[in-house]
Parts: structure tokens; sequence; C-alpha cells
């Protein structure tokens, strides 16, 4: 026995060396995966492996060179020849080194048990392999009953004799795995039953997910967890980066990343290269670690360093704070142009234009400075609190202001600033363009008067510094104590004037007044004058019939003066002074109080030739001076188109064009020039304006000044909610101005409502409609009355719709109607209601109840312009001043009709002194870190902010808008700072 296995086992050691020459280099066996750690490499020790054998007799450590002379440890064993064989052979103590799970690869040869001859049937062709863990790194010995096992290890190939000489022999390779480690370290145990086996390697290693960056995420080296599990790790963000969302990956079981989560991003000032944040280049910055990359400065700004998070604003240009970083720097805007005032009496109306540079921003205002200045010119101060300007003196958006309150015959210097978003930050001076005006001067007392029995001729003196060159003189003249019954204008270019046809022996009173191109003065005192009684007839007994005849005479004459006054007086407003040809009289009978300076309406109709009327009222344009741009609606004669007018001399202007469409009949083309003829006798700021008619080729047009905000009611509609009260009342005042001029003028519109008065983009709400020719049968609010004909029965007074009676009151009616659509933003009046309930709803004295936050007082005007009776509503005059009361003391429209409370916090109730405890007390803190972050921080800061400052700060609720900026009106009102 002893025998044969020297034959055997020398022949397997003689073999060993060529057991591996499938596998040269060895090297190339140790270049291993990154993600695989060795906690042991037998191929790798240069000395003895050390690994326990027992029995000695068993397994063996044998040294062996491969082909490159690489010298390598084995253990092998073949005792074939004996039965019961038991041979075990154990690792040192082997560090898990953290690793839950662990792999053991073996590489092994093995002999066929039937290439052996002479073996008994006990021979193996399998090994075991165990494992025992333990925090003892030097134990001697282990039961065999403590070993865990891990598997039995099979060959795929067996060598025989033969193999080895033909240099063919296979290493087998094996891979197992352990999981659940807890303890420090294990021990590995190979078990040999009676097999012809060679260990070539044992090779321990676990895995790993190797270190990686991902997402400027750096994550480490993580072991793989046990059992297959995925392990979850953060990751850490990269040099100059931050955490945009927690960065996260999963470690797999075969040491591969999974399931990227999150992510960092460069800081201001970096941009991402690759796996890592490079600083931006001089003349490029990065805002917000949110932008992907760095950009070139924006205009009229440059950063000179690296890592730029904003671009510096070159010198003279600045960002405002709430600017954002991508934003270009920005300069203050240059001085308003075209700057014109307009002077009536003590009210300055001043009007300009934008600043040519805007300083490449929109945010556009104005704010004025009012100075008083004495004779000299010399020594000004500033106004005071008296003077008042509507809509407001700071923070203006649109560019036009009256002026209010101003004391007459004094010099007033108005200085105008344009500003936006950087001014404040500029130190340059403010653009700024200054105006002077004097309020209008009284004509001096008369000079001389010459009389007679029936004229009195008079000479004054001009005002000392009229506002420019006088066009006329206006002289009123009535009898004393009879100013209501008869009231008389003349006009005259002179300061001369002789008033004839006067009676003898009678006391006249006479006050005169200049215009200049800026408007009319103030009238002088009065002077009362009387004819004498020279020349008077003495009644002579012998010359009564003498004087029957006289006077029955006279009787013809004056009914045929009377005659020829009617018949003229149809085509003219006005008769001539026959002493002067440059006077003007007129007179208003019936006590009817006339605007200095106007004309009695002239109805179209009443010429004979309408053309004639067209000619008289409407001006000529020539058709190459306008240029049709785009169709905006339909009328009711044709296409309404906007447009462009040149006129040679002025400047260019934009307009709204009403053509006559094609195959019209006469009558058309007369009741749509009618409209013309209308429009041309009345010239006011609240009244659409007439600019001119194309009569002489096609198509006919009609050329009027351009609303851009259209028609009221469509206007509110789309703004529902974002006005505040003053600037609601000052529509309304706009509007019975307008109707105050139509009334002075006996002209009755009877079709006011919202859909008639158009807008401008200064707000500014002028009448218009004057079509004689509407029936309104196309008109939708309309309905047959009994006498024929379609009227607005929403808009209409009871008498004109039960008798066709329109006047100026039944306008006045309308005009309540108006006020409610206004102040309701466009809401349809009565709702559903239809037009027959309407009436007898009105008839059993039904009126609309107050729209939502209404103010008491226009509510209570509405009422009384519907009063039942025409002779109790409110003349549009006394309207007009109702509402300038209004307009110049707020605070009267903080009560509402709708709330028996109203929020303010300038009431008693209230003590503020910050904006948080203001939008507190008005129930808006929810946007405390809105305002705060826009930068408005004290009441001051607050007192000017628009609508569109609070969309930006997305206050965007209409109702919301509409009490923060009725609260901020009651702050400019009571002032900032209140105490209980």
């Amino acid at each position: 026995m002893a025998l044969l296995f020297l034959w055997i086992y020398p022949s397997l050691l003689l073999f060993s060396p060529f057991l591996f020459h499938e596998f040269a280099p060895c090297e190339g066996l140790r270049n291993y995966p990154e993600n695989e750690v060795t906690l042991l490499d037998s191929m790798s020790a240069l000395g003895n492996l050390g690994w326990e054998a027992y029995p000695a007799e068993g397994w063996e450590e044998i040294s062996v060179m491969d082909e490159r002379n690489t010298p390598m440890r084995t253990y092998q064993v073949c005792n074939v020849m004996e039965a019961s064989q038991n041979n075990w052979l154990r690792t040192r103590h082997i560090a898990r080194d953290g690793a839950q799970r662990v792999y053991i690869e073996i590489k092994f040869t093995l002999r066929d048990c039937n290439s052996l001859p002479g073996v008994p049937g006990t021979c193996k062709e399998t090994f075991n392999m165990f494992y025992y863990e333990s925090n003892n790194a030097n134990l001697w010995f282990i039961k065999e009953s403590q070993y865990i096992k891990i598997d039995t290890i099979a060959a795929d190939e067996s060598f025989t004799q033969v193999d080895v000489g033909d240099r063919v022999m296979k290493l087998n390779t094996e891979v197992r795995d352990i999981s659940n480690l807890s303890k420090k370290g294990f021990y590995l145990a190979f078990q040999d039953l009676g097999a012809c086996i060679a260990l070539v390697s044992v090779r321990v290693f676990y895995k790993k997910c190797p270190l990686t960056v991902l997402n400027l995420a750096q994550f480490p080296d993580t072991v793989t967890g046990g059992d297959s599990a995925l392990v979850e790790v953060r990751g850490l963000c990269v040099n100059a980066s931050e955490e945009f969302e927690a960065p996260r990956m999963y470690c797999s079981a075969d040491g591969g990343w999974l399931v990227p989560i999150g992510r960092c991003v460069c800081k201001p000032g970096y941009e991402e290269h690759k796996d890592f944040c490079q600083p931006c280049r001089p003349g490029s910055y990065k805002a917000s670690a949110t932008d992907a990359y760095c950009t070139k400065c924006p205009p009229h700004s440059s950063s000179h360093l690296e890592r730029a998070s904003e671009c510096v604003c070159e010198k003279g240009f600045h960002r405002a704070e709430t600017d954002p970083r991508s934003m270009a720097c920005t300069r203050p805007p240059s001085a308003p142009e075209n700057t014109i005032s307009t002077v009536n009496e003590t009210c300055v109306t001043l009007e300009w234009s934008p600043p040519r540079d805007t300083g490449g921003r929109g945010d556009i205002t104005y704010s004025l400075r009012c100075r008083k200045c004495s004779g000299d010119d010399v020594k000004c101060a500033p106004c005071g609190s008296g003077v008042h300007f509507v809509p407001r003196q700071f923070g203006l958006s649109v560019a036009m202001v009256m002026v209010t309150d101003l004391q007459p015959h004094s010099n007033y210097s108005f200085t105008i600033e344009s500003l936006n978003g950087v001014s404040d930050l500029s130190p340059t001076p403010r653009g700024a363009v200054m105006v002077n005006v004097t309020t209008s001067q009284t004509v001096s007392v008369v000079l001389k008067e010459r009389r007679s029995k029936d004229s009195i001729t008079l000479a004054w003196q001009g005002p000392d510094r009229p506002n420019g060159a006088i066009v006329e003189y206006e002289v009123i003249y009535y009898e004393k104590n009879q100013r209501e019954q008869n009231y008389t204008v003349l006009k005259t270019r002179s300061n001369v004037m002789t008033v004839d046809g006067l009676k003898p022996g009678t006391t006249y009173v006479f006050r005169v007044r200049a215009r200049t191109e800026g408007g009319y003065g103030n009238y002088g005192g009065e002077i009362e004058l009387e004819t004498s009684h020279e020349d008077m007839l003495a009644i002579d007994p012998n010359q009564s019939t003498i004087l029957a005849v006289s006077i029955a005479g006279g009787i013809i004459l004056l009914i045929f003066l009377v005659a020829c006054f009617v018949v003229s007086g149809r085509h003219c407003g006005y008769i001539k002074a026959k002493q002067d040809p440059d006077e003007e009289k007129m007179h208003f009978q019936h006590g009817r109080v006339k605007l200095p300076g106007s004309k009695t309406y002239i109805h179209p109709h009443t010429y004979e030739d309408p053309n004639q009327a067209v000619r008289d009222f409407a001006k000529e344009i020539d058709a190459s001076s306008i240029r049709i741009e785009r169709v905006i609606g339909a009328g009711e004669f044709g296409e309404v188109c906007s447009g462009r007018l040149r006129l040679q001399g002025k400047r260019e202007i934009y307009v709204a064009i009403k053509s006559l469409k094609a195959g019209y009949s006469d009558k058309q083309r007369r009741d749509f020039l009618s409209e013309a003829s209308i429009m041309g006798q009345f010239d006011h700021p609240n009244i659409i304006r007439l600019e001119g008619v194309v009569t002489r080729c096609k198509p006919v047009m009609i050329i009027t000044e351009f609303m851009e905000n259209g028609s009221l009611d469509t206007f509110l509609k789309k703004h529902d909610g974002q006005f505040t009260v003053i600037q609601l009342v000052g529509m309304l005042r706009g509007i019975a101005s307008g109707m105050k001029y139509l009334s002075d003028m006996s002209y009755v519109h009877r079709d006011l409502a919202a859909r008639n008065i158009l807008v401008n983009s200064n707000l500014v709400c002028k009448v218009s409609d004057f079509g004689l020719s509407r029936v309104l049968e196309d008109d939708p609010e309309a309905a047959y009355t009994t006498r024929g004909g379609k009227i607005p029965i929403r808009w209409t007074s009871p008498e004109a719709i039960a008798y066709r009676k329109f006047t100026s009151a039944s306008d006045v009616w309308s005009y309540g109607i108006v006020m409610w659509e206004v102040v309701s933003y466009g809401e349809r009046p009565y709702w559903e209601m239809s037009n027959q309930d309407v009436i007898k709803a009105i008839d059993e004295g039904y009126r609309l109840p107050a729209p939502m936050d209404c103010p008491v007082v226009l509510h209570q005007l509405m009422l009384d312009c519907w009063e039942k009776g025409r002779s109790e509503r409110p003349k549009f005059g006394q309207i007009v001043t109702t509402l300038d009361k209004l307009i110049r003391n707020p605070a009267r429209l903080r009560e509402l009709a709708n709330s028996s409370v109203w929020e303010d916090p300038t009431t008693p109730e209230f003590s503020v002194s910050t904006v948080e405890e203001w939008l507190e007390a008005i129930k808006m803190g929810q946007y405390k870190e809105n305002f705060s972050s826009a930068g408005y921080v004290t009441l001051d800061s607050v007192l000017y902010i628009t609508i569109s400052e609070l969309v930006k700060m997305d206050v965007t609720l209409a109702g919301h808008q509409k009490k923060i900026l009725s609260s901020v009106q009651s702050l400019q009102t009571q002032g900032t700072h209140v105490q209980v």
C-alpha cells in the first residue's frame, strides 16, 4: 500500500508545475474588479501560508513555479489508497473588514478516480468547505461540530495521467458566499474525505460600490449589504456646490449604484463642468444656484473677477433691489417733454409727454412740486396744503394732473419730475421740467363810459399780466334785478364796446373778463350804469294821433324784426352787434345760465341744406392726410377703423375713422354726416372731439380722436375691482362735466349709458354717440314703446318712457344709471329683469340698491338722480360741484352703503405705525411677507402703491387689491401715523 501511494503521490507532485499552464501568466489573475475588496489571496503569498492541517499526514503545503518562475503556494492531498479519510485544512483568521457578506473563490484540480489503478472504491471526487465565525484571531483548535458547512465542492472537469502528459489539465473555479456575518472575522476549513486534489488558489473578498461622483454629489466607497439588501447612501456635494435636493443612491448587492435621487447645484458664481464646479470667468456671472451656467453680464454692467454672482453696474447706471440680477442696469429718465398748461381761473391743468429717454425701464411715474412766487418771480415758497392735485401729486402714472384751489392773480412754478425705479439711487439731479403759470387776472374797472337814451359805450383796462395773448373780451350785462330773466353776452377783440338797443332810463349791470389761449379769467367787479332820460317823448294831447300811429308802426316793425330774428336764428346761434363787426351778441332767455363762451346747440335738421350744416361745423380733411391701420369695429353705417392723421404743420395723431359703406342712399349719407354736424359744435375735454370729415371723395368718413381703452362698460368689466374709489369718482366727474356742457348748450343726449362713454389711455372719460338718426332699432337694451320707436328702458327716465319727454332732467336720470354701472364695474342694470318688469318696478318706487363697496354719498347721489319728479333731480352743474367736493375731501367716501363697519386703520378704533400692523388691521396680514420682500417697510412707502405693483407682489385677487388700495387712499387722506 505504501509503495502504491509513493508511486501515485510523486507522480502528482511531478506534474503539479504544469497544472496552471492554461492560466499563465499568473499576474493576470490578480487584476480584480474595482468593486471587489480582497480579504485573502493565497496566490499573492510570498512565504508559507501557515494554514493548520490535521492530521499531519493529510493536506500538505507545496511551493511550485509557474512558467514565468513565479512561486505559488498550494495545498494538496491524495490519500486515495486508504479508506476512511478525514483530512482538514483550516485557514488563519480572516478579518471581515465590516462586510456582512463575503465571497470565497477557489481554484483547484482533481484526479479522476478511474484513472488511478488499484484504488479502492472509497476514492472521492469531491470535498467540503466550512466556516467558523469568531472574534478570536488566535484559536488553535476548533471542533468539527462547530463549523458551519458552506457547500460540497465538485469538479467540473477532472484530469487523468494522460492529461498530465499532454499538459492540457484544467483548473476548476468555484465561488460561494457567506451572508449575515457579524463578528470580527471567520475561519475557512476544507475537508477531504478521500480525493486526489490540489487546492491551487483560495481568494476571499467582499463587494463594494466604489467611490463615484454623480449630479455633483460624491458617494463614498460603500460595502454591500447582506442578503442582497440595498444600502441607501447620502451623497456629499462637491466643491463650491450646495444641495438643491438631498442627493441619495442605493448600493446593490453586486456592487453597483442604483436609483439616483436628488442633486447638488453649483453655488452662485460657479457653473458645472464635468463632475465639479468651476468659477465664472470675468465678464460673466451666475446669480442663483438654480441657474445652469454662467452668463454674460447684462448691458451696462461688468464683472472683473472670477466667481461673480452679479455684475456691477457701470457709472451712472443702477439696479433696484427688486430688479432681477439678469436685468440690465438702468438709469433715471430724462425730463418730461412738451408740457402744456391750461389755466381756468384758479385751476390749472398740466399735461406733458413721456420723457424721451426712459432710462431703459417701464416703471415711469411723475411727481410734482409746487411753488408760489412773488411778483418779481424771484422769491418762491412751497404752495402748502391748501393746493390740491387730482388725481394726486406724487406717484402719477398718467401724464396729466389738475391743480385746484390756487389763489387768483398769482404766479406759480410747477416742477414736473419723471421718476423710475432707480431714481432714488442716482446722485445726479432728477429729470425735471419747470412750468410757470399765472392764474387768471381780472379786468380793471371801467375807465370811461358814454351814455345815451338807448346805448352805453364802455372802455376798460386789460389784465396787467395775462396768461398769454388775449384772444377776446367777454361782456355780460343785464337789467338790474332781472338777471335770471334776461342774460346777454357780448364778445369783442378790442377793449372798447358800444352796447345799443337798451331801454331809456334803465339801470344795467356790466361785467367784463378776458380770454387767452390758456382759458378764461375772472370777471371784474360789477359796474352799474343807467341810460339817459334825454330824447324821451313827452306825451302831448295834440300829438296823440301821431304818437298812436308811431306806436302802431313800431309794433309792426317789432313784429317784423322778431320774425327775421327767428328765421335767421335757425341758421346761427348768435346775431352781430351793429356797432362793431368784431363783436358777437348771444341772448339766453328763460333764466338759463350759460357757460361763458358757449353757443346754443343748433339742430342740423333745421338747415334746408344739411350739407351746409356739415360745412359750417365740420372741417374738411384731405383723404391723403389719413392712414388707416386696422379695423376695430363696425358701426351703424360701416366699419370703424383706427389710424393716423397728419395735418400740415401739426404732429401726427391717432384717430378713429368711421366710414360710410358703399351703396348708401342720400338719406343715409345725410344721417351719417349729421353726427359730425353735431360733434363739430362741441368743444370740451369730456366730449369726443371731431377732427374733421372727408366728403369730397369716397368713402365718406368722420374722423374723431382715438380713445385707446374703448367703451367704458367693456373697460370696467376687463378691470373689475382694480381702481380706487377716488379714480371712479374722477371718471364720474368727467362724464358729469361733459354732460353739464351739453346741457348748457340745450343739447339732450337721450342715450347716456356706459356703452356710449369712451375712455382714453389717461382714463379720461368722454361722452360720445351723437347720431341723430339713432332710433335704437338694433339695440338689445331697447324696447318698443306705445308711441313707436325704441328707447333704452334700463337707462331712461319714467317720463321719457311714458311720454317721450326727453330733457336734461331725463339725461340726469340716465347719468344715475351710469354711476351705478361705474361703481359696479359694468354690471347690467336691473340684472335679468325683463324690460316690462323694470318699468313696473320703477313705477312702484323701486330703485337700484348700492353696488358692492359703494360709498353712501355716491348711492345717495344716484337716488337723487332717480327722483320721480324731474324738477327734483339735481342739475349737472350741481352734480359736478358735489363730485368736486368729494375729490377734495375723500374722507366722506369711507362710509360704505352696504357695510356697517369699514375697517380703516385711520379711524379711532385703530392705531398703526408699521406696515405689518396696518395689514393686520385691514385683515390682509397674509401679505406681510409680500410687502416686506418688495421693499415696503414703512407706511410712507405704501402711500402711492399701484395695481401693477400689487400684481408683482402676487396680490392678484381683485377684492384684496381693492381693499388695500381703499385703505391706502385713507392713509393719504388722514396721514400715515395715526394715534388714538
